[in-house]
C-alpha cells in the first residue's frame, strides 16, 4: 500500500464519524461561486484544517470547508473552495480532496471553475460547459508510483467528461432558460495570468477558456473512476482578448453577478440526476 493511499486512509479515519452520510456525489465549487453551498439544508461541515495533513485554502474566494446535505434527495458532498498547485502544494495533495471523496463514496464529481474567456465569441458572464480539457505544464497527479486502489497505471482519457452529464446539464440549462455555451478548458500553473503570446498559442490549440485549475483534479478524478461533467463561469476575457488589467477582484465580482444563473444550472442538473433510473 502506497505512502499516499495511507495518507488519504488516515485522513478519511479522522473525519469519518463525522460524516453524516455516504455521499453520492461531488461537487467542487471555484472561485466565487461557494454561496450555493450555502443555500442548501447542510447536515454537516469540516474545515479542512481539521483534517490531519490535509492541504488548505489560502486564496480569498475559497472558504475551504467540506459541506454535506442533500439536493433533490442525492447525498451530496461539496467543496466549498479548493486549493491550487500555485499555493505551492505538490500535485498530490492538490488532488487529495478528490480522492478523499472518492473514498467518502461520491461516485458523480461535478467541477466548477472561473476562468478566462479565450473563445472571441464569449463575454463576461458566459457560462461554459467543460467537454474536454488541456494540460499546459501542469505535472500529472498520477506520476510517481501508481494507486492501485483507485486505477489502473495507464488510464484512458478519451471521455474525460462524462457525454450522459453533459446531456443532463444542456437540458438543465434549457428548462432554465439559461443559456450555456460549450468548449475545452485549458489549466496552466499560476498564479500569474497569461501573456497574450500564450494565449493565441492557447487560441491555435483549440482552447476555449483558461484557469489554474480543475483539469489535474478531472485527471485523478477519472482515474479513481469518477464520472465526471464540468462548468466553467467566464469571469473575465484573456490576456489580449480582453482590454485592460486582470485582476482577482474581476474574478469574484463577475463570478456574484452569475450565482443566481450558476445556482439554478446546478441545482437542475442535480434534480435531471436525480431522476435517473436507478441513480439514488
Amino acid at each position: 500500500m502506497s505512502s499516499i493511499y495511507l495518507k488519504l486512509q488516515n485522513a478519511y479515519e479522522s473525519i469519518q464519524g463525522k460524516i453524516p452520510f455516504t455521499p453520492k456525489a461531488a461537487l467542487v465549487l471555484g472561485s466565487g461561486l461557494g454561496d450555493f453551498a450555502v443555500q442548501t439544508d447542510i447536515s454537516a461541515a469540516i474545515s479542512y484544517k481539521e483534517i490531519p495533513d490535509f492541504p488548505v485554502s489560502t486564496v480569498e474566494g475559497h472558504n475551504g470547508r467540506f459541506i454535506f446535505a442533500k439536493i433533490h434527495d442525492i447525498p451530496m458532498v461539496m467543496m466549498q473552495g479548493r486549493v491550487h498547485y500555485y499555493e505551492g502544494y505538490s500535485m498530490q495533495d492538490v488532488v487529495m480532496p478528490i480522492r478523499l471523496m472518492k473514498m467518502m463514496g461520491a461516485d458523480i464529481l461535478v467541477l466548477t471553475n472561473a476562468a478566462g474567456g479565450i473563445d472571441r465569441n464569449f463575454k463576461s458572464g458566459t457560462l461554459m460547459m467543460i467537454t474536454d480539457q488541456i494540460s499546459s505544464f501542469v505535472p500529472s497527479p498520477l506520476v510517481g508510483e501508481n494507486l492501485s486502489e483507485f486505477g489502473t497505471r495507464f488510464p484512458d482519457m478519451t471521455e474525460i467528461y462524462s457525454k450522459r452529464l453533459r446531456v443532463l446539464l444542456k437540458s438543465a440549462a434549457k428548462s432554465q432558460n439559461i443559456p450555456l455555451s460549450e468548449g475545452v478548458y485549458l489549466q496552466t500553473t499560476g498564479p500569474n495570468y497569461e501573456s497574450p503570446a500564450e494565449i493565441r498559442m492557447f487560441e491555435s490549440m483549440g482552447a476555449s477558456a483558461v484557469g489554474m485549475s480543475t483539469a489535474c483534479e478531472a485527471v485523478a478524478a477519472k482515474h479513481a473512476g469518477f464520472e465526471i461533467c464540468g462548468v466553467s463561469c467566464i469571469t473575465n476575457m484573456a490576456s489580449g482578448i480582453g482590454s485592460g488589467e486582470l485582476k482577482h477582484d474581476e474574478v469574484q465580482e463577475t463570478a456574484n453577478k452569475v450565482q443566481k444563473q450558476f445556482s439554478a444550472l446546478i441545482d437542475t442538473f442535480f434534480l435531471n440526476l436525480s431522476k435517473e433510473e436507478d441513480f439514488i
